[in-house]
Formats: structure tokens, sequence, C-alpha cells
């Protein structure tokens, strides 16, 4: 995942079936139309820690079309509303843990961008372990986004 064509600034967002990663998806591509710059939409997959399982107990589950098939849904729902040259948002689905892959990624990048999931009250505030990693580590910009909150029109307060 080598930088944009010609200079083009590549911004490396974070994609899960979450929908804080669906609201960092569109503040990137966003993003990059205001900079004239491309977004690599990165998903991370791994076979889970079986220690020793064989693997005919996963029951043969395509874990990397699984994440394809993810990406491309979350990447269809967040430019449904943004026209852009189809170009502009390259997939990438990547074996490996979510915080490496998304680092290896954004190495020679503008901006990494990533979801803060957020699970209500106290928890919300905090940065969830993928993004913190990332905020520490990256070598570019990072930028957390938080899902959209929509105010409950029963509750007056």
């Amino acid at each position: 995942m080598a930088g944009g064509a010609g200079g083009t600034p590549r911004i490396v967002v974070g994609v899960d079936d979450s929908e804080a990663a669906g609201e960092a998806l569109r503040w990137a591509i966003r993003q990059a139309r205001l900079v004239g710059g491309t977004v690599d939409a990165l998903i991370a997959w791994d076979y889970p820690a079986g220690y020793g399982m064989p693997a005919t107990i996963l029951g043969g589950f395509d874990f990397e079309d699984t994440a394809r098939r993810c990406l491309a849904e979350t990447v269809a729902e967040a430019s449904g509303d943004l026209p852009e040259e189809p170009e502009m948002i390259r997939q990438h689905v990547v074996q490996g843990h979510p915080a490496s892959a998304l680092l290896d990624a954004s190495r020679d990048a503008e901006l990494l961008v990533v979801g803060n999931r957020g699970h209500g009250g106290f928890t919300e505030a905090l940065l969830g372990s993928i993004g913190q990693h990332c905020v520490h580590h990256a070598r570019c910009p990072v930028v957390v986004v938080r899902p959209v909150r929509h105010p409950d029109p029963g509750n007056d307060r």
C-alpha cells in the first residue's frame, strides 16, 4: 500500500462492522475529497486462538471472505451518499492483528483514521485498545472518530 500516485495524500482507515468504523470511513472519505487524496480502507482478520484445536472444528468457516464482504458492505454504505471516483477508495483485507495491520499500512500515509466504539457511560470516554495502540505508535497523525449520537427525542434533559 504505497503512497498515492503522484504525491496524492493517502488516508488509511480501519474498518470493521461497527458504527464507529462506518463513521471513521465517512470522515476519511470527506477528508480525502477535501485534500484530493485517496482512502485505503483496511480490515484485518485472524484465526481465533485455538491452541492445538484441529482446523476441522472451525467447520470450514472462511474468515477472509467474511472480512472481505464486511469491508465491501461498509464501503458501499459509507460512500453511498458521497459520490466519488471508484479509484478513490481502495479496499484491503489483511490477515493479522488490526493494530499491527493499521500501523504497517499507514507507515507512509498522511493520516490514519480509526473509530472509537464507546460502549456508553464512563467507558465511552475511554479509547479502545486498537485506537490507543495506533495513537501511541503511528508514524503519521491519527484521527479518532466517535460514532454520531442522536439525542433521544423522548428525553428533554
